[in-house]
C-alpha cells in the first residue's frame, strides 16, 4: 500500500506498486514498485533507488496523454509513441514504439526529441523537483526525506552512475537482442565474451574486438558489481543479458554456471516482477556447435531463455556482399536447427534476424522465403523473424512496404528490428 501526500497541485506517492508482469497492452502500464510525482505540469515517476525513470508531461502541449518518457540504466531517454496502435504492433510486435535520441535502423516514427515539450521535459525535470520541494516545505518527514533522495540525484551524479555502470561490464552495451522487448529492455547485463566471431562488413553496431571468452572470476566480479549498483532496485529486475555479441560461443559451462550463479545472487527468482528471462545473442556456427546437452540443462530451469541467432540471408551472393563468413548451407542447416530447438523446448526460444534492403542481389527475398514460408509446414507461433534494414536513419516507404508483404507471407512471427542499446 503507497503512502499518498498532497498540497496545492502536488500528488506524492511512495512505494506504489503497478503491474508484476509484463504484458502487451494498448495503454500505459506502470511495472514494480515506484514512487510518483505529480504537478500541474508533468509525472515523474522513481525506482527503488529514488532515480527517475519515467517522466510525462500534462499541458496540453504534450504530444499525447498515452505517451511517456522512459530513461534506461544506459542513461538514454526513451519516447514512446502510440505510432497508431494497430500499425506499430503489426510491425513491432508491441503496442508502443520505442523512439531513440540516437540513430538507428527504424522505418517508423519521427522525432519527438525535436519537440519543445518532449525536449524541454529533459531538461528541466529537475529543476521542477527543485521546485516542488520548495512548495511543499512542511510534507511529513517521509515525503521530505523522499524529496531529498531524488533532488541529490540530479543529471550529474545519474551520468556518473551510468559511468559505473558502464565500468562493471566493460563497457556500454551497443546493441540489445530484439527478443529484450517482452521485458521492455530492463536487463542487467554480463558480458561472458568479448566480441564476435565474425567481421561482416555490413554490420554497424558490433565491436571489433576478436572473440574471447571471459575468465569465471571476472564474471563473477560483474555480477557482484552489479548486484551493488541495482542496489535496492534489484527487487524489480528479473531478466539478464549475457553478451556481447556470442555468447552462446562462450560454451555450455560457462553458459549455465553464469546463469545459475547470477540468478541466485541477484535474487532474479524473487523479484517482485515475476517470470525471469535470460536473452543472448549466438551465431551461426555457434548455434551449430552448441551440445544438446545445453539445451537439455537450460529446459530444467525456472525461467524463459532467448536466444537471437544472425541468419542476415539464405542467398550465397548476398552473403558475400555482406562480408559474412558463412555459406548458404549453413544458414538453412541453422534456420533447420532452431525450428528443432522451439518445437521441443517450452521455456527456450531461438529466433533469427535476416537484413533488408533496396539493391540486393535478386535471389535474397525468394531464399528468405523458401525458409520461412516453403520450408514449413505450418504456421507457428514461436521463433520470431526480426528482419533489419541496412540503413541507419533512413524511413522507407518502399522497405516497410516489402516487409508487410513479407510478414503476410511467413510462416512465423515476423517483426521489425529496431535496435536500441543499454
Amino acid at each position: 500500500m503507497s503512502d499518498t501526500y498532497k498540497h496545492k497541485g502536488i500528488t506524492v506517492r511512495l512505494g506504489s506498486c503497478g503491474a508484476r508482469r509484463y504484458a502487451k497492452t494498448s495503454y500505459p502500464v506502470k511495472y514494480g514498485i515506484f514512487s510518483e510525482i505529480e504537478t500541474e505540469d508533468a509525472v515523474l515517476r522513481f525506482n527503488l533507488n529514488d532515480e527517475i525513470i519515467q517522466a510525462k508531461g500534462r499541458g496540453r502541449d504534450w504530444p499525447d496523454p498515452q505517451e511517456w518518457l522512459k530513461r534506461t540504466a544506459g542513461n538514454d531517454w526513451i519516447y514512446y509513441s502510440t505510432g497508431g496502435y494497430a500499425g506499430v504492433f503489426e510491425a513491432l510486435g508491441e503496442y508502443y514504439l520505442p523512439n531513440t535520441p540516437y540513430p538507428t535502423n527504424s522505418l517508423l516514427g519521427g522525432n519527438p526529441f525535436s519537440l519543445p515539450p518532449v525536449a524541454g521535459l529533459v531538461g528541466t525535470w529537475h529543476d521542477m523537483l527543485r521546485e516542488t520541494a520548495c512548495r511543499v516545505d512542511g510534507a511529513p518527514a517521509p515525503v521530505q526525506d523522499f524529496l531529498q533522495r531524488v533532488l541529490a540525484n540530479s543529471p550529474q551524479a545519474l551520468q556518473k552512475r551510468t559511468e559505473d555502470f558502464f565500468a562493471i561490464s566493460g563497457g556500454r552495451v551497443t546493441v540489445l537482442p530484439p527478443d529484450a522487448r517482452h521485458v521492455d529492455y530492463n536487463v542487467i547485463p554480463l558480458t561472458v565474451a568479448e566480441g564476435c566471431l565474425y567481421k561482416c562488413r555490413f554490420c554497424r553496431v558490433k565491436t571489433d574486438s576478436p572473440f574471447r571468452e571471459k575468465e569465471p572470476g571476472d564474471i563473477a566480479r560483474q555480477i557482484q558489481g552489479m548486484k551493488t549498483w541495482y542496489g535496492a532496485d534489484l527487487a524489480n529486475c528479473n531478466a539478464l543479458f549475457l553478451g556481447e555479441h556470442d555468447a552462446l560461443c562462450a560454451g555450455a559451462d560457462l553458459l549455465l554456471s553464469t546463469i545459475h550463479e547470477a540468478c541466485d545472487a541477484l535474487k532474479l527468482f524473487t523479484s517482485v516482477m515475476q517470470g525471469a528471462s535470460v536473452f543472448l545473442f549466438g551465431s551461426v556456427d555457434s548455434l551449430l556447435n552448441a551440445p544438446a546437452r545445453l539445451f537439455e540443462d537450460l529446459k530444467r530451469l525456472p525461467l524463459a531463455v532467448y536466444i537471437n541467432i544472425g541468419l542476415e540471408s539464405a542467398d550465397q551472393a548476398t552473403l558475400d556482399r555482406l562480408g559474412k563468413p558463412v555459406t548458404a548451407a549453413m544458414i538453412t542447416e541453422a534456420f533447420a536447427r532452431m525450428q528443432d530447438i522451439n518445437d521441443r523446448f517450452v521455456n527456450i526460444e531461438t529466433t533469427a534476424n535476416f537484413i533488408m534492403d533496396d539493391g540486393l542481389p535478386e535471389n535474397h527475398i525468394p531464399a528468405f522465403l523458401r525458409l520461412v514460408r516453403d520450408g514449413l509446414g505450418r504456421s507457428k507461433p514461436k521463433g520470431s523473424i526480426y528482419l533489419s534494414p541496412l540503413r541507419f536513419g533512413r524511413p522507407s516507404r518502399s522497405i516497410l512496404f516489402e516487409f508487410n508483404r513479407l510478414k503476410l507471407l511467413s510462416r512465423l512471427p515476423t517483426f521489425l528490428y529496431i535496435i536500441q542499446r543499454l
